[in-house]
This record gives C-alpha cells, sequence and structure tokens, in this order.
C-alpha cells in the first residue's frame, strides 16, 4: 500500500513536471531564446503566503539550512526539481525482485 502511494505521488510530481516544462517551452519559444522559470517563482505565484511561513520556520529551527540549501533549490528550475522528485518517488514505489538464495 505504502508503495502505491509512493509510485502516486512520484506520478503527480513527474506531471507537475511535465506541466512546468511545457509552460517554459512555450515562453521560450515565444521569446526566441531559452526561458526556465525557477522554483520560488512558482511557489510565489501559487502560494504567496507560504513561502515567507516556511522561511521563518525553518530558519528559526535550522537557521543554516536556509540560506545555503533551500535557496539554491528554489533558484532550480520547476521541472528539474519536480522531475528529480517524482523520479524518486516512482523509483522509491517499485517492487523489487524477491531472491530465494539456492532455490531453483
Amino acid at each position: 500500500m505504502l508503495s502505491f502511494f509512493s509510485r502516486l505521488i512520484g506520478i503527480l510530481f513527474v506531471a507537475v513536471a511535465l506541466v512546468a516544462a511545457v509552460i517554459d517551452g512555450t515562453k521560450s519559444i515565444a521569446a526566441s531564446h531559452f526561458v526556465s522559470t525557477p522554483l520560488g517563482v512558482h511557489w510565489v505565484e501559487f502560494f504567496p503566503d507560504s513561502l515567507e511561513a516556511a522561511r521563518l520556520s525553518v530558519q528559526s529551527q535550522v537557521p543554516w539550512l536556509w540560506d545555503p540549501v533551500i535557496q539554491w533549490i528554489l533558484m532550480l528550475p520547476t521541472w528539474a526539481v519536480a522531475g528529480v522528485l517524482g523520479a524518486l518517488f516512482v523509483w522509491l514505489g517499485t517492487r523489487r525482485s524477491r531472491r530465494y538464495a539456492g532455490v531453483i
């Protein structure tokens, strides 16, 4: 059951990555040069108050984590972050084949 939810979350992340890639591709065609929208920009567009709340929460708990790590992730393209997370969750949700030692 847990593997099903992991695969479902992974597929949703992959779908978000595809939508973000199509949006960036459309913007790139319209602008005649490569355009990639960072994750932070999409976060501010869709959930404006939660970014500041997340920043305050992380900085109060683990102050060294926000500035170098999370800000770097927020500057990455949305399609890349969602694609990596999707691939990770799908991989975690795959069933491994059982190997029986010595039994044919």
